[in-house]
C-alpha cells in the first residue's frame, strides 16, 4: 500500500507533468489608483494564485500585497530592456507558469509598459486574460463634469513649450473631453498656456485621485490656474472639457482657432 508520502511525490510528478504540457496563462490586472481598497475581488484571487506577479514597480506591488495579506513572487518589468524581459517571461509562460502583469498603479498598458509581452502572447498560444478594474482616467472624468460621450486621452503631456500649445489648440477643437497626464510642476506651465489661448475654457485638475490628499479643482482655465496648489503634487490628471462641454458662446474656439493660424504662419 503507498505511503502517503509516495502518494504526494506522485501528485506533484503529475502537476509537473501536466504543466509541461500545457502553456501558462497572462492575466492583465488593474490595480488600485491611490487606495489599495480600491480593487476587485478577482484582482485578489488571481494574485494569490498566480506563480509569478510582473510589475512596473515591484515596491508599490509589494505594499499592495501586504495590505492584502497575499504572499507572491514579484518581478520587475519595465522600464527598461523591456524587450529583453518580455522574451524572459515568455519563455515562463510557455512552461506552464502563469503570470499577472500589473502596473505600478490603474490598468496596465495604458501610458504604461507591457505591450510587448501581451502582443507576443498569443502568437505563442499563450491566453491573455483582462481582470479589468481602477482607471485614473475614469476616475477624472466622472468628477470632471462634462458631457462624455466620448473622449480623447494624451498620455503624459510633454514639457515643451511649443508642443503643449498644440496639444491644447487640437484638444480643444474636439466634441468630447481630454484627458492627459502631468506633473504637479508641469500642469502651471499648461494652464499658463491655455489662459493665453482661451482663458473660459472649462477645465478640471485631479490631484493624487484616491489618496487622502484628493483634491479636485474645476473652473475656467483662469479660474483653475489661480487655484492651483504648490507644484508637489506628482499625480495630477488634466482634463479639458470638449465643444460640446463648453459654457462660451463661441469665442473660446474661434481664439484657439485664431492662436493656431498664427502659430503655423510663425513656424
Amino acid at each position: 500500500m503507498p505511503t502517503k508520502q509516495s502518494q504526494q511525490n506522485a501528485e506533484a510528478a503529475m502537476t509537473s507533468a501536466s504543466r509541461s504540457n500545457r502553456s501558462g496563462t497572462l492575466y492583465v490586472v488593474a490595480v488600485p489608483i491611490g487606495h489599495p481598497d480600491d480593487v476587485t475581488v478577482r484582482a485578489i484571487q488571481i494574485l494569490g494564485k498566480v506563480n509569478l506577479i510582473a510589475s512596473e514597480d515591484p515596491n508599490m506591488t509589494q505594499q499592495l500585497l501586504m495590505h492584502h495579506g497575499i504572499h507572491a513572487t514579484v518581478t520587475s518589468y519595465g522600464p527598461r530592456n523591456l524587450r529583453e524581459k518580455a522574451a524572459v517571461l515568455l519563455q515562463r509562460l510557455q512552461q506552464g507558469i502563469d503570470i499577472a502583469l500589473v502596473s505600478d498603479c490603474g490598468s496596465p498598458l495604458v501610458a504604461d509598459p507591457g505591450h510587448f509581452l501581451v502582443a507576443a502572447a498569443p502568437a505563442h498560444g499563450i491566453p491573455v486574460v483582462p481582470v479589468p478594474g481602477p482607471s485614473v482616467i475614469i476616475a477624472a472624468l466622472t468628477v470632471a463634469g462634462f458631457p462624455c460621450d466620448s473622449f480623447y486621452f494624451l498620455g503624459h503631456l510633454p514639457n515643451a513649450s511649443s508642443r503643449i500649445a498644440q496639444y491644447l489648440i487640437d484638444s480643444l477643437r474636439r466634441n468630447g473631453p481630454t484627458v492627459a497626464f502631468c506633473t504637479g510642476t508641469a500642469v502651471a506651465h499648461i494652464l499658463k498656456t491655455l489662459d493665453g489661448i482661451s482663458p473660459r475654457w472649462p477645465v478640471a485638475v485631479a490631484y493624487d485621485l484616491t489618496k487622502p490628499n484628493e483634491r479636485i479643482i474645476r473652473g475656467t482655465a483662469c479660474e483653475v490656474r489661480a487655484r492651483l496648489s504648490s507644484g508637489q503634487e506628482q499625480n495630477v490628471t488634466l482634463v479639458l472639457a470638449g465643444k460640446d462641454g463648453t459654457r462660451l458662446d463661441g469665442q473660446g474656439v474661434h481664439r484657439a482657432q485664431s492662436f493656431s493660424s498664427r502659430r503655423i504662419k510663425t513656424r
